[in-house]
């Protein structure tokens, strides 16, 4: 009896998620079809529908009792703004009421409460200082004190107006990562990860050391539309470990391969999950460009630890996949289909129609939509094509609403620094403190970056550290999107890097095996993370493959020579002074052309 109460229970719960994911979808892809939406309507509405999958989704107990009730204000507060956004812009980011007072510190709070929620405390504790900064800076003697604003208008700026969680960050949330993270949810709900796995194998399963150059590829493939190092480890290391381990594989290795290669995931265009749609609304590139830019450097990367693995394969004589093993070659057509076909329709939308990349996403969205229709059998499965929808759905929901979480929390951080010319001052102690030079400030950024990568993910690093040090960079000489690309590649350090290394922590439990050691093998083969953006600084033409081609192939055929040297002096069997003369050789051929 109990049985026959509990499950039309679950089943009715389920069916108010999928409606609710269902909703979620339909609002992001609508406003892309609809045209132009008020902004303060769509942002705070994106808020309102993100904000259950936070508080309320999969929470018990008193979680979910404090989280209905968290939920239930900000869900109402942020339809109350959408509702009456015509006459909020008549007050110019003013607010004139007692309730409007209690609404903004409302919708504060529990925006840093979901971000706690989402990620930890981090970020919510560095955005509560920036309130805190906002509301007591003026009691600060010298120059980071601020000479104070009214309370009303400060908050109004912040909530009512497009200067605080409702600013440009949440519009690149709202209209462009959204979309493309329903995208991923959709490929990844059918069989295109299956494919990337298969097209792998194909390629490079037979080669020395395959199995963990099929980790390269497939975590290269995957990544792109993942953006997440640790979700990226735990989908393709579900398959590439355990054939690493049959193979004799050390495990520290096989471990080592699979969290660099995932790392590698967030710099792989065409996606490079959240960080190229921040990037577009945060130097006013275009997103066209910013993936011409990225994707020599990121080709860099995994060719530094295709390398590092060709050495470790000579030192432990690692063969590669046997052929009864490898798929099949009718498989990897079939399967191959199921990402070559969205991703030929997102291109071709950008590249060959001019459409922008949300609206070109949409179109592929449909595309890999109806390929859930269908599997690798060619048969048409009523109940697996449902299953995959709610799996898509529900995934789609959940990772929009934590991005979402992190961009609003992010939003108070920026709209404090701007207000306050926090960021400013910021900047000139970066300049003061590197006397000016600019690899000191570099080695400072990189520095910063490494420590906020620690404890948020990669996205929050990178606006942060962004906000800060990126006009001190600029003003020292750096083209913007140069500046940005630096610090986004260095707000990775830290997915393999002591002594919080997330893609390792995960890829070492799943082996079991010595979180050190994984860590270091992994910083041995993942130089590149370390080295490349220093490359972009000292030889800019590798990131301007569409205005230079030959200037930048030339720049990346040096970096690319450079980090095999290094690679293999790391790595490889060979006398110290020999590996000295390739660390030097290869420093050499990246870091030459600066000072030739």
């Amino acid at each position: 009896m109990q049985t026959q109460l509990v499950l039309p229970q679950a089943v009715a719960s389920k069916g108010l998620w999928l409606a609710l994911a269902a909703a979620v979808v339909t609002f992001h892809i609508g406003l892309i079809f609809s045209g132009l939406v008020p902004n303060l309507v769509s942002r705070p509405l994106h808020m309102a529908l993100i904000l259950p999958w936070i508080f309320v989704y999969g929470a018990t107990g008193w979680r979910l009792v404090s989280g209905v009730v968290l939920c239930a204000v900000g869900v109402a507060g942020s339809v109350w703004i959408a509702v009456n956004a015509d006459a909020l812009s008549d007050q110019y980011g003013f607010i004139e009421t007692e309730f409007q007072v209690w609404l903004a510190f409302a919708l504060l709070a529990i925006v840093i409460e979901a971000a706690r929620r989402a990620i930890g405390w981090p970020l919510p504790m560095v955005a509560a200082a920036a309130l805190l900064y906002a509301f007591f800076g003026q009691h600060i003697p010298g120059e980071f004190g601020h000479s104070g604003m009214p309370l009303r208008s400060f908050l109004g700026t912040m909530v009512i107006a497009e200067g605080g969680i409702w600013g440009s960050l949440t519009a690149v949330s709202v209209g462009v990562v959204s979309i493309f993270v329903i995208f991923g949810a959709v490929l990844n709900a059918g069989e295109a990860g299956q494919g990337f796995m298969n097209v792998a194998a194909a390629a490079a399963g037979r080669l020395k050391g395959g199995a963990a150059k099929v980790s390269v590829l497939s975590s290269a493939l995957f990544g792109s539309i993942s953006g997440s190092a640790s979700a990226n480890v735990a989908s393709t290391g579900a398959i590439t470990l355990p054939a690493m381990t049959k193979l004799g594989y050390p495990r520290r290795l096989a471990a080592g391969v699979e969290a660099v290669a995932s790392s590698g995931g967030q710099i792989m265009p065409p996606l490079m999950g959240a960080g190229a749609f921040v990037m577009v609304e945060l130097t006013g590139t275009p997103y066209t460009q910013i993936i011409a830019a990225a994707f020599l450097p990121a080709i860099l990367y995994f060719w530094a630890v295709w390398v590092g693995i060709n050495a470790y394969a000579t030192r432990f004589d690692l063969r590669g996949i046997d052929e009864d093993e490898r798929p099949a070659t009718r498989d990897v057509a079939v399967t191959a289909m199921f990402f070559l076909i969205p991703f030929t329709v997102l291109l071709l939308g950008m590249f060959a129609f001019g459409y922008t990349p949300q609206y070109a996403a949409c179109l592929a969205i449909i595309a890999g939509a109806l390929l859930l229709l269908t599997g690798a059998d060619m048969r048409f499965d009523a109940a697996r094509t449902a299953g995959r929808v709610a799996q898509a759905l529900l995934s789609a929901s959940q990772q929009v609403a934590m991005i979402a979480a992190i961009i609003l929390c992010a939003s108070i951080i920026i709209g404090v620094l701007g207000v306050t010319g926090l960021g400013v001052k910021i900047t000139s102690v970066i300049l003061e403190g590197s006397g000016g030079m600019l690899w000191a400030s570099l080695l400072l950024t990189a520095l910063a970056c490494l420590v906020l990568g620690m404890e948020v993910p990669t996205t929050a690093a990178y606006v942060i550290c962004v906000s800060v040090a990126g006009p001190a960079l600029i003003e020292l000489g750096l083209a913007p999107l140069q500046a940005h690309l630096f610090v986004f590649w260095f707000a990775l350090l830290s997915t393999i890097t002591p002594p919080v290394c997330g893609a390792v922590f995960i890829a070492a439990g799943m082996i079991g095996e010595n979180w050190l050691r994984v860590a270091m093998t992994s910083m041995a083969l993942g130089v590149g993370l370390y080295l490349i953006p220093l490359g972009m600084i000292a030889q800019p033409a590798v990131i301007r493959m569409s205005e230079e081609p030959g200037a930048a192939l030339l720049a990346f055929g040096l970096i690319g020579a450079g980090l095999a040297a290094i690679s293999f002096g790391l790595i490889g069997r060979a006398g110290a002074g020999l590996r000295l003369g390739l660390a030097v050789g290869g420093m050499a051929l990246i870091f030459g052309p600066a000072l030739w």
